[in-house]
């Protein structure tokens, strides 16, 4: 019964969402606590929702602050050499700009941080898409395509390291076959950006822009930074990403800490820092509000076990026959498990299990590792995934909206690494 509400409570979540009956905020909230009281848990209901408001309070942390953050950098100009040099290479053509965008977030995906990825991305491209007339949505699916390729094979990114952890198999042995994949994934992120971009500059038409027209507009920054301010802020930024990557602290502090310091050099008067956060105050609360609505989806989700009922559910319909085609089944399951769970309770709690039962049927769990991974394009649309909000937030799309039209790319992509997989032989079947 409890798999069955689990089941049913995610397809009506999801109809909601997507056909936008509901906002993301209040389906978040409202449809795990109804059907949590319909299955007899109104007593516990309270534990449960704090429990997963506590599993992503450092996560909330981070997006705030690194929202503020990059906040800063962008009315401080920051990102302004880079659209204008972006500007003499794309010349205002649809398709260069999807190229270039596809080019800077497989690059800034490599740190395997999604927030980073698309506050960077968008921060730097968004001004140029409205100017051109393109669609915001291409940009994020770019970004996000791009994200799911880079960040969910390296073993620093969240995906692998829960994988690698989950699974207790060797980093460099998970990684290495994955190579290719990273490449073969980076050439179709290309090509889906050149796709997009082609259909956009049928719709819109190549613009002739100078840098100097779009920079007039005052989109971008504030202001046109001295150069020793500008790079002050290259280096903190810098300095933010190495210390980020290497894991010295945990990532919210680093960007309560860079925060501070990128207000305190850019905008030294205390009127004007107040004006600054305000300005970026509500696209702060609004992912910030939709982290604790997530937590309190899980955090039920969790505490009923409606995760577990539905994992050892459809685990349950694999066949003994098909025990050693186990790495193609947990490669395109994944897509469907990590849509509706978190990957902290996909990989801690329903990849053992798999690994497990591979280990049965003759299969190294090594492959389940890589395989679980696969699925993360489509993963990364999840209402449960914190750096999506960020994400339609940027662009000013509802998430519903982004959903339907990135959905077939997302789909597509994980398809095209699964098939990758087995042809390198990363997994076998």
């Amino acid at each position: 019964m409890i798999a069955s509400l689990g089941f049913i409570m995610i397809i009506l979540f999801t109809y909601l969402i997507m056909s936008n009956r509901l906002s993301p905020i209040v389906a978040l909230i409202t449809v795990p606590i109804l059907f949590a009281i319909f299955a007899g848990f109104a007593s516990t209901l309270g534990d449960m929702m704090l429990d997963g408001m506590k599993q992503v309070s450092s996560t909330a942390a981070l997006l705030l602050f690194a929202i503020l953050y990059f906040g800063v950098m962008i009315d401080a100009g920051l990102f302004d050499p880079f659209i204008r040099r972006l500007l003499t290479v794309v010349k205002g053509d649809p398709v260069k700009i999807a190229m270039g965008t596809a080019v800077l977030a497989l690059a800034v995906a490599l740190d395997g941080d999604g927030t980073t990825t698309y506050m960077i991305t968008v921060s730097a491209l968004l001004t140029l898409y409205i100017k051109i007339g393109m669609n915001p949505l291409i940009l994020a699916t770019i970004a996000m395509l791009s994200l799911s390729v880079m960040s969910g094979m390296t073993p620093w990114g969240g995906p692998a390291t829960r994988a690698i952890v989950a699974t207790g198999v060797d980093p460099s042995e998970f990684f290495v076959p994955l190579i290719p994949l990273m490449v073969i994934g980076a050439i179709w992120v290309l090509l889906v950006a050149y796709l997009l971009g082609k259909k956009e500059r049928k719709r819109v038409g190549v613009h002739e822009l100078s840098s100097d027209h779009v920079m007039q507009t005052g989109v971008e920054s504030a202001g046109k930074p001295s150069p020793i301010r500008w790079w002050t802020n290259l280096l903190l930024t810098v300095a933010v990403m190495v210390i980020l990557v290497k894991g010295i602290w945990p990532p919210s502090a680093i960007f309560i800490l860079g925060f501070a310091i990128a207000l305190m050099i850019n905008f030294p008067k205390n009127t004007v820092q107040k004006e600054i956060i305000m300005k970026h105050a509500g696209n702060a609360l609004i992912v910030t509000a939709l982290v604790f609505a997530a937590g309190i989806f899980t955090g039920i989700l969790s505490g009923t076990g409606m995760v577990t009922a539905m994992s050892n559910a459809l685990i349950s319909l694999i066949p003994d026959s098909l025990g050693s085609q186990l790495p193609l089944i947990v490669g395109i399951t994944s897509m469907a498990f990590t849509f509706v769970m978190s990957n902290d309770a996909y990989y801690f709690g329903v990849l053992p299990v798999l690994a497990e039962t591979a280990t049965s049927f003759g299969v190294d769990p090594i492959e389940i590792a890589r395989a679980s991974v696969l699925g993360q394009p489509v993963h990364l649309l999840s209402p449960l995934v914190a750096s999506t909000f960020l994400l339609v937030g940027m662009i000013s799309k509802e998430l519903g909206e982004y959903q339907k039209y990135a959905f077939l790319w997302c789909f597509l992509t994980s398809v095209v690494l699964i098939i990758a997989a087995v042809i390198t032989g990363a997994i076998s079947v």
